[in-house]
């Protein structure tokens, strides 16, 4: 089998791998698998990385059998009856990806989904978010100290730097240890205190946010205990939300089920609004989809902004779901403009750190400001599954096609039709 590793050009900043150099000389030697690479300047990995491992370097991938990225991939490289594997952002009808998951059915692909790469007890397998959740931690408090010091406010967080310009996440913890240093020195923000930081979910990327905070000696407290007040001003806090804490059953409110609330999202709603003017920042990290309810309404934040400034300094958006649960983030932001000041009165945003209204950091692809740890970590994770797809003959029927189970499970298209699990995303076509 030959492998192709497309360069990624969705983003102009996008520098991650799906298969590091590493991986594909072992692959090489030891399954006699071949690999060609599309050249790339951007991609942590050099060209010359990959040519010493063993692969070729081309533009054209059309003799490839499989071909494996990031992120969505380019028009110009589906061709027929091949395997494609990255995260398509499909599977909850991204009409943005509609004309691609379309050609790819044109042209009778097979798209395993990263995404839905999971064990029997549905726990993802193959992910960034770890990194999504250390890099978004690090940049949400580097855009807390750029908002504050235009505001003529010196903070502690003035020191940090974007995520993008640290060599190494060691690098990057090494100035939080240093801010945690100079906070037990001088003490926290006046007139902003206590600081009590607000993390949406309980998952990777939750993980990668607490993994970063844990340097700046916080405490963790209840939601219970956050809404009972009276805590001390020289702390830093966290509060982790859960389901349970972000919605109520509208015809039950004092029982909660886990299980009916992801089958019947319709019969729940937000119960999250009475934290929010309690929090000094906000990380959302949680999985959403429409059915469920909204966590931060703009007519929650019309509200709050028109009785002055609040207490709550930025949401962290990790998870970026477009007009998605927190109403400001109507928009994706970019590495190189990672924050916008979005204004619940016009419902606009305004790129940077001024203005009236929620400053939101969005980034959408956070993991690439920490490419070589992100990489490394996630070729780790797919490694070990390669050889078996390689193997897979895919003109089999769906049934008979012999692959590992949790990749099987994340196969949207096989031949060119959606596979049993996805065909409700034909109404999204």
């Amino acid at each position: 089998m030959i492998i192709g590793i497309r360069r990624e050009d969705k983003y102009i900043h996008e520098r991650r791998v799906a298969i590091i150099p590493k991986h594909v000389e072992k692959l090489i030697k030891e399954h006699n698998l071949k690999f060609i690479i599309q050249p790339s300047k951007n991609r942590i990995y050099t060209d010359n990385e990959y040519v010493n491992s063993g692969a070729l370097v081309s533009e054209d991938l059309s003799m490839c059998d499989m071909i494996v990225g990031v992120k969505e991939v380019s028009m110009r490289d589906i061709f027929p009856n091949k395997t494609y594997m990255f995260f398509s952002h499909t599977i909850k009808g991204q009409a943005n990806n509609m004309t691609m998951l379309k050609q790819l059915i044109n042209c009778k692909s097979n798209l395993i989904d990263y995404e839905k790469i999971s064990d029997d007890n549905n726990k993802r397998l193959i992910f960034f978010g770890k990194y999504a959740g250390n890099a978004g931690c690090i940049d949400t408090l580097w855009a807390i100290g750029q908002k504050l010091k235009h505001k003529n406010i010196n903070n502690p967080f003035l020191k940090l730097k974007q995520t993008k310009d640290y060599n190494s996440l060691d690098e990057a913890i090494i100035a939080i240890k240093d801010i945690a240093r100079n906070i037990n020195v001088k003490g926290l923000l006046e007139n902003k205190t206590p600081f009590i930081i607000g993390i949406t979910g309980y998952g990777n990327v939750a993980k990668g946010v607490k993994e970063v905070l844990n340097y700046l000696n916080i405490e963790e407290i209840t939601p219970q205990r956050l809404l009972e007040g009276d805590l001390d001003c020289n702390k830093i806090y966290t509060v982790t939300f859960k389901e349970n804490d972000i919605s109520i059953n509208k015809d039950n409110p004092d029982h909660f089920d886990l299980n009916d609330y992801y089958k019947n999202p319709q019969n729940y709603i937000n119960n999250f609004e009475q934290y929010i003017d309690k929090l000094s920042v906000l990380f959302n990290c949680m999985y959403w989809a429409p059915e469920y309810p909204r966590l931060i309404t703009k007519d929650f934040l019309n509200n709050l902004y028109s009785k002055g400034e609040p207490k709550l300094l930025i949401c962290g958006d990790i998870s970026c779901d477009i007009n998605g649960p927190i109403a400001s983030t109507i928009k994706a932001s970019s590495i190189d403009k990672p924050t916008f000041v979005y204004n619940p009165i016009t419902d606009k945003a305004t790129d940077g750190f001024e203005g009236y209204g929620l400053l939101t950091m969005a980034v959408d692809i956070l993991p690439t400001e920490l490419p070589r740890e992100a990489s490394i970590s996630f070729s780790k994770a797919l490694f070990d599954f390669i050889p078996q797809m390689a193997k897979a003959d895919f003109n089999n029927s769906f049934e008979e096609v012999d692959l590992p189970k949790p990749i099987k499970k994340a196969l949207i298209l096989h031949k060119g039709k959606l596979t049993p699990d996805f065909k409700y995303i034909e109404k999204f076509l």
